[in-house]
């Protein structure tokens, strides 16, 4: 009897649930090829959601509920996500599959589950009231389909959407071609993008602001929270980036152009790639783009919307730009210990004012040359000759004479 490469494909993804769980994000997998046909994603921070095969049927089970979410070291939030965390945990299937979703409801209110962007039956679209029932607290429902496309894609309920995404309810759905894609993929990184009001002090988000956000994060998270994003020099790297906020995010990488490859509408042509430093990430919507990692270092990523790489922003504070404040915080810490005044001369060198319990600073992280005065949607990609994992490898070191340095004129 011959073996087929659509049997050897049909075996990986029998195999491919618990082999993706153990490698899409481990931080320390080794550097090696994946032995499935195709590279499993890597959520930062994130997890991989497991399957079980059911009468030919892949099995995922989600459970929509409060969690408790750590944004950074030194705040906690109470969120609601899937499965324990927000995002939920990402779902991995190749085109072809049957998939069931057994989606149990534990939230106070009532929830559904939209799988944006996939061609399905539409009563398995998942808008409550429109294509099925409310999935009442309590209440357990399955849904079952054939997936016919392949891309990176996302689900999050259609059910008081406004309350539940503003929690923290998406996630994940990525569909891997049937065919191998050539040239092989790396390294497969997927970030939610994602926007929150929590005032200073507290711990719930207020679904009820639309404009005013305080608080911004990669995969929930906000640096120095956020996981590095590591490969090998030579690795060819691709980014997903999901966008259910409220704004828009232009998406920035350092010292590289990067391709964009796909949407979640499907692949672009190579004819139609647009060579690109930044990347702006629309509501609704899943960018990807592409690039061969060939300059070993250190690089910055983030959102280029300056308030969005702050953490827990104020922004009812009177404008102390060029204002003269000599004496001034002398009387007022006399009445209020710690007090701190801000804006005279800017905001740097400022990360560590005082600042209410569960709140982090406005800009925050150490570098190897001091204080990175970042904070929010930022990360760093770091890229290394000879890694043998893909653990963090710490702080670039910088090869003689490629550092800038102070000069006397």
């Amino acid at each position: 009897m011959s073996i087929t490469r659509r049997d050897l494909i049909g075996t990986a993804s029998l195999l491919g649930g618990a082999a993706t769980l153990l490698r899409a994000n481990s931080a320390h997998a080794k550097v090696e090829p994946s032995t499935l046909p195709y590279t499993p994603v890597i959520a930062p921070n994130g997890a991989a959601l497991q399957w079980a095969m059911k009468d030919g049927v892949k099995e995922f089970r989600l459970t929509a509920e409060v969690i408790k979410h750590e944004v950074a070291p030194g705040m906690t939030i109470t969120a609601w996500g899937y499965n324990g965390r927000t995002p939920g945990p990402v779902i991995e299937a190749v085109e072809g599959d049957r998939v069931r979703f057994i989606v149990q409801n534990k939230l106070p209110e009532r929830t559904s589950v939209h799988w944006h962007g996939i061609f399905l039956p539409n009563g398995m679209d998942g808008v409550a009231g429109l294509n099925q029932p409310h999935i009442e607290p309590g209440e357990t429902y399955v849904y079952e389909f054939t997936l016919r496309q392949h891309g990176v894609f996302m689900y999050h309920p259609h059910s008081d959407e406004m309350v539940e995404m503003a929690m923290g309810m998406m996630g994940f759905f990525v569909i891997h071609p049937r065919v191998p894609e050539a040239p092989r993929v790396d390294r497969h990184f997927v970030i939610m993008l994602h926007e929150w009001f929590v005032a200073p002090g507290t711990s719930m988000p207020n679904p009820n602001v639309m404009t005013d956000f305080n608080l911004f994060t990669f995969n929930s998270r906000a640096w120095p929270g956020t996981d590095s994003l590591v490969v090998r020099t030579g690795d060819r790297v691709r980014i997903s980036l999901g966008n259910l906020s409220m704004d828009s995010h232009p998406i920035h990488l350092h010292g590289y152009r990067f391709w964009h490859v796909a949407t979640d509408g499907g692949t672009i042509p190579k004819s139609a790639r647009t060579p690109m430093t930044t990347i702006n990430v629309p509501v609704g919507s899943t960018q990807t783009v592409e690039w061969v990692a060939d300059a070993p270092g250190d690089w910055a990523f983030h959102c280029h919307k300056s308030h969005h790489t702050m953490n827990v922003m104020n922004h009812d504070l009177p404008n102390m730009m060029g204002v003269r404040q000599k004496g001034v915080e002398e009387k007022v810490r006399e009445v209020l210990p710690g007090y701190m005044p801000m804006g005279e001369k800017g905001m740097g060198n400022m990360h560590e004012m005082g600042r209410p319990k569960n709140t982090l600073p406005m800009m925050t992280g150490t570098g190897p040359f001091g204080p990175i005065e970042m904070g929010g949607m930022f990360t760093v990609v770091k890229v290394r000759d000879d890694l043998s994992s893909y653990a963090d490898p710490g702080w670039y070191k910088h090869p003689p004479g490629t550092v800038a340095k102070k000069v006397t004129l």
